[in-house]
């Protein structure tokens, strides 16, 4: 079964509207959700000339607003949320509201208009410190060790819910998307975004938190998009035991930041002096080796079709010419 209406919350965000205008170029209404917090109007001029698509401003956390908004809908992606891991910490409860209570009300809102399918970005943060090595990625069968943040613990929590109202007959279908770090155009948070703006104030020297050794698997926006939808499509989750799939989605490799730093350098022609600010971890929450395990993703027929190196590249690419995220985030 497709989609006719989808709700999308977190529309104006990274990952939410590079969703929308793959939607629309597909031919499907979209109604987009956002209280333009983090997200960036600007990402959606494509979508708001389209006659398919309506952007509602709201927050999560205005349940009579959010369940009018989504009527109509026979599918929600639900992608707003507060990704703060680094200084989560200084507003304890902006994950907690934002994170689990907003899922409750998504959730409640799609109950209320008889909505019984939905896709959900959570994270590879929910593993903690898993226990990994090189030749064993995260699979999504793993127990969850001690969480390492309010991010990750949040989304845990909000996975809970969606596996709750399916077995109890509240939803059809419930994906539960489990990402590494994406990659990309519209990409205004991450490593990548972070060095390329210190790079442009002083190409002379670089501030890595950590060491630089920490390893971590990435994947492209479009990938993450492909995946998305080529599951969701597949309506794998309709005969699942408990009306409920997960999928790891990420490629099957990582990188160290040291390495990323590298792929960035030569493609910026610049060699600036590393200062390490130590330790194996940038921050608290900051998982040192994150890898997922991406076979069962892989097992549908769906796969990557860029490298790190690529995504990094194009990342970079798309922030050398749209240096205004800069302004926008100060």
């Amino acid at each position: 079964m497709s989609f006719q209406h989808v709700f999308i919350t977190g529309a104006s965000g990274f990952i939410g509207s590079n969703l929308v205008d793959r939607l629309l170029a597909d031919g499907v209404q979209v109604t987009g959700w956002d209280n333009l917090s983090t997200g960036q109007i600007r990402f959606l001029d494509g979508a708001l000339t389209h006659p398919k698509f309506k952007l509602v401003r709201g927050d999560n956390l205005d349940l009579p607003a959010l369940t009018a908004a989504m009527k109509g809908a026979d599918f929600v992606f639900h992608f707003a949320a507060n990704a703060d891991i680094k200084d989560g910490w200084q507003h304890p409860r902006k994950d907690l509201e934002q994170n689990t209570f907003a899922t409750f009300n998504v959730l409640e809102a799609m109950r209320a208009n008889g909505v019984k399918r939905i896709g959900f970005s959570s994270t590879g943060s929910v593993y903690g410190e898993a226990l990994v090595t090189p030749e064993r990625p995260t699979p999504e069968t793993d127990s969850f060790p001690i969480q390492t943040s309010l991010y990750g613990a949040s989304k845990a929590a909000g996975e809970g819910l969606l596996a709750a109202y399916a077995e109890g007959g509240q939803i059809d279908e419930a994906y539960i998307f489990r990402f590494v770090s994406i990659l990309g155009e519209r990409y205004t948070h991450g490593h990548v975004f972070d060095f390329y703006k210190q790079l442009i104030e002083h190409p002379d020297r670089l501030r890595v938190l950590g060491d630089g050794t920490q390893r971590k698997s990435y994947l492209y926006v479009q990938d993450c998009v492909d995946a998305i939808l080529h599951v969701t499509r597949n309506a794998t989750a309709k005969n699942a035991k408990h009306h409920t799939q997960i999928y790891n989605l990420g490629t099957p490799e990582f990188v160290q930041v040291n390495q990323s730093i590298g792929y960035i350098c030569a493609a910026l022609g610049v060699k600036p002096r590393l200062d390490y600010t130590g330790g194996d971890r940038g921050w608290i929450g900051d998982n040192p080796f994150i890898f997922l395990d991406t076979k069962k993703i892989q097992s549908t027929g769906w796969k990557a079709k860029l490298t790190i190196e690529q995504g990094i590249i194009r990342t970079l690419r798309w922030l050398e010419a749209n240096r205004w995220v800069y302004e926008s985030r100060r």
